[in-house]
C-alpha cells in the first residue's frame, strides 16, 4: 500500500512537532533524574554502588514521576479536545 504523499508545509510542522517532542521528553528526563537523584542519594556517599534503599527510593521516584507525566498528558488531550469541539460549535 502506498504511503500517501504530504506538503511541505506538513512535512515541517511535522518535523517541528517531532523535535518538540524530544526536547520534551529530554526536558522530563532531566527533571526526573535531578528530583529524584536530589531525594534518594545523599550528597555525600561512600560506595560506589546504589544501597538497596537507594535502589529502591529511585524505582519508586521514578515510577510515580512518570504516573503523573501519563496522567497530565491524558488530562491535557482531553482538555484539548474539549476546546476543539467547542471552538466547532462555536463557529457552526
Amino acid at each position: 500500500m502506498a504511503m500517501p504523499q504530504i506538503s511541505a508545509a506538513d512535512q515541517a510542522k511535522l518535523q517541528l512537532m517531532q523535535e518538540m517532542e524530544i526536547e520534551m521528553m529530554s526536558d522530563l528526563y532531566n527533571r526526573m533524574t535531578n528530583a529524584c537523584h536530589k531525594k534518594c542519594i545523599p550528597p555525600r556517599y561512600s560506595e560506589s554502588e546504589l544501597g538497596k534503599g537507594e535502589m529502591v527510593c529511585i524505582d519508586r521516584c521514578v515510577a510515580k514521576y512518570l504516573d503523573i507525566h501519563e496522567k497530565i498528558g491524558k488530562k491535557l488531550t482531553a482538555m484539548s479536545m474539549q476546546d476543539e469541539e467547542l471552538m466547532k460549535k462555536m463557529s457552526n
